[in-house]
């Protein structure tokens, strides 16, 4: 019997799991292996390996014994980071979480049909093709009168056309990605509060308690959870987004992150593509450095209480 038990135990999980992990080994570990042994080789041009070696990553960080530990980024791999930390932070901090909290919290105090209706608007830029929604953007910042953020300064404020490709190239890639980021916040946390017990709301509005109590002693200790989960899962999608940023602005390097310099000196034509292994070099980095993030925010937002055993076990 317990023979029988145990062999349906494992069919059950093969059947199960099987295709999960069978996904999981071909699109993610099997890349990490081939970009972490590409990141070891002289690849260039072609796939052809002549010899193994470090010389990609002595391109990225060189020995200088004037510099505080003792080594020195290379100037291109450091803007980078650093324009990444920017764009996840900003990004992250603002839309992702924030503004996507408040449309959660707009929405579900409207009524059911116009609260779906304006999430059903938001997700549309989402659920359009990525260069139709780079179109549009491009079409808002246009630097000559045509742009529509220079027709509402020159016609509306009469003041002079901007050219935010130049002036503000960061804050051009934070909102768009933004908006689009902040969709996946707005419906997990609508579906957290959605299930929220009602009674809970009408006890409270019964002692007198308004929109703004309800919100900060009610609903918000409710969404611990989600927000932590949308914290770690969108820190770590936007260390890697690159989709919208070159569709937008290019292969610039006001706005080259470290997923856009790895894929510029990798897969983009005519910029420098086929740096094979000094791309994989970069990726590799960037897959540590996302690992380190992801262990400590599992840390500061306590995850491993959420992902718990129950306490009640039902037989």
């Amino acid at each position: 019997m317990m023979q029988t038990q145990t062999r349906r135990q494992v069919v059950n999980a093969f059947i199960f799991l099987g295709p999960a992990s069978a996904f999981l080994l071909v699109l993610l570990v099997a890349p990490i292996i081939v970009d972490l042994v590409v990141a070891f080789t002289d690849m260039s041009q072609t796939v052809r390996i002549d010899e193994y070696t470090t010389d990609q990553f002595r391109k990225i960080i060189r020995p200088n014994e004037e510099a505080l530990l003792g080594f020195e980024l290379r100037g291109s791999f450091y803007r980078a980071l650093a324009k990444t930390a920017i764009f996840v932070f900003f990004t992250l901090a603002i839309f992702n979480v924030t503004f996507g909290l408040l449309l959660a919290l707009t929405t579900t105090a409207l009524p059911d049909w116009l609260g779906g209706t304006f999430r059903a608007i938001w997700l549309l830029p989402r659920m359009s093709p990525s260069v139709v929604y780079a179109l549009l953007w491009i079409w808002v910042i246009d630097p000559t009168e045509r742009g529509l953020v220079n027709q509402v300064l020159t016609n509306v404020f009469g003041s002079e056309p901007v050219n935010l490709f130049l002036q503000h190239p960061m804050a051009v890639i934070v909102v768009a990605n933004g908006f689009i980021g902040a969709s996946i916040g707005m419906l997990i946390l609508t579906s957290a509060i959605r299930s929220i017990p009602q009674h809970l709301f009408f006890a409270a509005r019964a002692d007198g308690a308004g929109p703004l109590s309800i919100a900060r002693h009610i609903i918000m200790p409710a969404l611990r959870w989600p927000l932590s989960y949308i914290t770690v899962f969108q820190s770590l999608a936007l260390m890697v987004s690159f989709e919208y940023i070159f569709l937008i602005m290019g292969p610039a390097r006001s706005t080259m992150t470290m997923a856009m310099l790895a894929y510029t000196k990798t897969l983009a034509p005519q910029i420098g593509s086929g740096q094979y292994a000094y791309g994989a070099a970069i990726t590799l980095i960037l897959i540590v450095i996302g690992v380190v993030v992801a262990l400590l925010l599992y840390r500061l937002t306590n995850m491993k209480r959420l992902l718990a055993k129950p306490r009640i076990e039902v037989h």
